[in-house]
């Protein structure tokens, strides 16, 4: 027999949720959805800003990492300057640089919607 000690405490509905998964992987049953994934969105996002902010340090420019991910026939011919796909492609270098900074491990905490939190 297996016992899980789960203190009462603010993670204990994620620590419930993991030792559900574990019972589950035990008994050779599907595990279901990680507490933890992203959404599909986010997920792609965050791909978008890694290969913007690796296009950016190896020192192409923003219009060259636009044609990289997006394709030439998305880059207008005139007002590159103020077209909102260069300033899109700036956000994603400054968000892809901010993951390789140490930003990631955000990713790996638990957003909490704590019911009884005052602030």
């Amino acid at each position: 027999m297996i016992v899980v000690d789960l203190p009462l405490d603010r993670d204990f509905d994620i620590r419930s949720q993991a030792a559900q998964r574990f019972w589950r992987a035990l008994e050779q049953r599907p595990l279901g959805p990680s507490p933890h994934a992203l959404p599909i969105q986010t997920s792609h996002r965050l791909i978008l800003a890694l290969r913007a902010a690796d296009g950016w340090l190896e020192g192409n420019s923003y219009r060259k990492i636009a044609q990289g991910l997006f394709g030439a026939h998305r880059i207008p011919d005139r007002g590159w300057k103020t077209s909102d796909l260069r300033s899109r492609i700036i956000r994603l270098v400054k968000t892809g640089l901010r993951l390789i900074r140490g930003g990631y491990r955000a990713l790996l905490r638990h957003k909490r919607k704590d019911k009884y939190d005052e602030s």
